[in-house]
């Protein structure tokens, strides 16, 4: 790599020294390094395990050891002599503290594993998993060579009924329609043999279909007792730790979620890490529980009405589901699996990831961003890659770049690894924008379900319009399909290559952005939009030349205003009832609707609610101030009470009324007049009324009066 340890020293606020064999016989450098109590980064991935080990065996090693590739993302590439900056904004980052631990889930495995399949492919799985596991077969069919003479695991069979749960928690349950059984079974083939239409195979079912009572079976099975076709069919449960799927297409997928529950395994009969994985299972684990749900901001539900389910539509492991009995949404955390598209989509912040925190990840954007503009570097472009899938292309670009037959990763882009790529949105792509970054990028692979490509798209659309609308050029945002390393390099090449000319790259604020991000999404959104705005092209315009708001996107968007038609609305407040982030807001005063654009989430309750329909919603930015302040967007005169003259309803409610009313027979003469009265009236006058019916003449005076 050609390294320039002077260059990156000064980028970095002090003095280097250079090592190129610092895992052999420099060594003793690291061991000296990691007795001074202070953060050792060390810029190679490849030996980690032996940085690790050196490290635990050196006496006094109290130092927090962080490793950073800076060889694949930059050292080895085309571009590896203009990389410095790149390469300091890595180092820099790569210091920062670890993430704030975070509540975890556990798993407890006993090591009961229940294999689905054909009986010799399954037999050939469990001999494999025997040693360690505690192994049960559900028969689907004898397959190409049948079952082993040897019974030497359980085997139930049957029409399997349901599969549900986790690792240590799975719940079968099927029906033990088989006539044959299992348990009672010598396997001596005497009834495969006997049967004439051959509908017994060699895991011992009987294909119901093709039996015709010949009966021949139960009677050369006498002895054995083990065949009864006037057993009734009876419902099984039985509970396990693991499970692995053979079925393949053959069959339909017990679970048709993009993402499998933890311990669910399918298999092909040929990869060997597969059935490695599932030898792993026994014993107690735990994953974070990767994300934090606060129900008073989520917009899912009010008055038993749906309005947001972004979080439900998008979720690959069907672990969020609806609760509208106490209006919010359930996540399983057992089944999540922490891809963290349901925070991504969330438009009020009321689901955020967890591990790491938006304000953690933040952090990191803005220390690399911040490193390598000092460092000198310009046109900053990061790259949001899968800490899998993704860093193996990105590893594998490197290679072939050192190789000479790629380009490798640009000098300009910076790659940044996320547990997945669907975890981080537009709050923080726009406050990589603010930051000082040109570009976003988020490189999908195969990895990735498909509705989640469906809303990052969505999200770069709205993001990008409220760039462009701003007064900022270019395409900030791409997303990034590559599944091979050939297309990635192309991809790269194409958009960040230090060649591509000045005028075809995005442009940016004038002044990086200083603020931190903030935990909450929708605080960290109104920061970065504010600071856009500060440095827009646009907003520099005069007051008459500048549009008054942005239109964004409807699909996707968090922000926007509503409408109200006045000629529909009634003012009966449903809509001030049912909006969960105080964007609609009543007056105590007087009949009005009251509303605070910044606050509004675009969630679609207010117009679901809302009886006359009169509400619809308008997806935008506004570039007034009015948009943090209340403003009015519906009001109508009190009525008064006829009787006693105080007001009790808005004129354009009760005339509503009145009208609809006017033609019903309950409500003619006197009792329609009392629709005109407030409460108290009404009741007095209906006293009134019914005394004098009942008692006639009683309010009128004698003649000797």
């Amino acid at each position: 790599m050609p390294l320039q340890a002077q260059a990156l020293g000064q980028a970095l606020g002090e003095d280097l020294t250079l090592h190129t064999t610092l895992c052999r016989r420099e060594a003793g450098q690291f061991q000296k390094a990691v007795k001074t109590g202070e953060t050792v980064v060390v810029a190679c991935t490849q030996e980690k395990r032996l940085f690790s080990e050196l490290a635990e065996q050196t006496e006094g090693a109290i130092s927090p050891i962080r490793f950073v590739n800076i060889r694949e993302t930059g050292g080895w590439g085309r571009e590896a002599e203009h990389a410095t900056p790149k390469m300091a904004a890595l180092l820099a980052a790569a210091r920062l503290p670890e993430a704030e631990p975070v509540a975890t889930v556990t798993y407890k495995s006993e090591g009961r594993v229940l294999i689905i399949g054909a009986v010799d492919a399954a037999e050939r799985a469990a001999s494999f998993l025997a040693d360690a596991m505690q192994v049960t077969i559900f028969a689907q069919g004898p397959g190409k060579a049948g079952g082993s003479q040897e019974r030497r695991f359980p085997v139930v069979a049957g029409r399997l009924q349901g599969l549900k749960g986790w690792l240590g928690a799975f719940e079968v349950s099927w029906d033990a329609s088989n006539p044959i059984d299992l348990d009672l079974c010598t396997r001596c083939n005497a009834c495969v043999a006997a049967c004439p239409e051959q509908a017994i195979g060699l895991d011992y079912q009987v294909d119901l279909s093709r039996c015709t009572s010949h009966r021949d079976c139960v009677k050369v099975c006498e002895a054995a007792g083990a065949i009864d076709f006037g057993r009734d069919a009876r419902a099984q449960t039985e509970r396990f730790d693991v499970v692995l799927d053979l079925r393949g297409d053959q069959a339909s997928p017990t679970f048709t979620s993009h993402a499998l529950p933890q311990g669910y395994f399918r298999w092909d009969g040929q990869d060997l890490q597969t059935l490695l994985k599932v030898r792993e299972l026994v014993g107690e684990f735990e994953k974070p529980r990767f994300f934090a749900y606060k129900q008073k901001l989520c917009a899912h539900s009010r008055n038993e009405q749906v309005g947001c389910s972004a979080c439900i539509d998008i979720c690959s492991a069907e672990a969020v589901r609806s609760d509208k009995s106490r209006q919010q949404i359930v996540v399983n955390p057992n089944l999540c699996v922490g891809c963290g598209a349901c925070t991504t989509a969330c438009p009020t912040g009321a689901l955020t990831y967890a591990y790491p925190r938006p304000a953690e990840q933040g952090t990191k954007i803005r220390a690399l961003l911040s490193a390598y503009q000092a460092a000198g570097g310009r046109d900053a472009a990061l790259l949001l890659h899968s800490q899998e899938k993704g860093q193996a292309l990105i590893d594998e670009l490197g290679r072939g770049a050192q190789l000479g037959v790629m380009q490798g990763v640009p000098a300009r882009v910076m790659p940044v690894a996320l547990w997945h790529t669907a975890s981080v949105g537009m709050e923080l792509w726009l406050s990589a924008v603010a930051y000082g970054a040109r570009q976003v990028m988020v490189l999908l692979t195969d990895e990735e379900a498909p509705q989640y490509r469906a809303a990052l798209m969505e999200q770069m659309a709205v993001a990008q319009s409220l760039l462009n609308g701003l007064g900022y050029t270019g395409v900030h945002f791409q997303l990034i399909e590559a599944k091979t390393t050939t297309a990635l390099d192309g991809d790269l090449q194409r958009l960040c290559a230090r060649n591509l000319k000045a005028s075809s790259l995005p442009s940016g604020p004038a002044v990086a952005a200083r603020h931190a991000v903030q935990a909450e999404k929708r605080s960290n959104l109104e920061l970065v939009i504010d600071h856009l705005m500060a440095q827009s092209p646009v907003m520099a315009m005069d007051e008459a030349s500048r549009p008054k708001a942005l239109d964004l996107p409807a699909a996707g968007s968090p922000l926007g205003s509503i409408t109200v038609d006045g000629s529909k609305c009634t003012l009966c407040m449903s809509c001030v009832g049912a909006c969960p982030s105080s964007a609609l807001q009543d007056n105590p005063l007087q009949p009005e609707i009251r509303f605070i654009e910044k606050n509004c989430v675009q969630c679609g309750l207010c117009a679901k609610t809302c009886p006359e329909d009169a509400i619809t919603l308008q997806p935008r930015l506004s570039l007034l101030a009015e948009r943090t302040q209340v403003r009015v967007l519906h009001g109508s005169p009190p009525y008064a009470c006829i009787r006693c003259s105080k007001p009790f309803g808005t004129l354009k409610g009760i005339e509503a009324m009145l009208g609809r009313l006017a033609g019903h027979s309950m409500f003619q003469g006197a009792a329609l007049e009392r629709l005109k009265m407030c409460g108290d009236c009404r009741v007095v006058d209906m006293f009134t009324d019914e005394n004098q019916v009942r008692i006639p003449g009683a309010n009128t005076p004698s003649k000797s009066q």
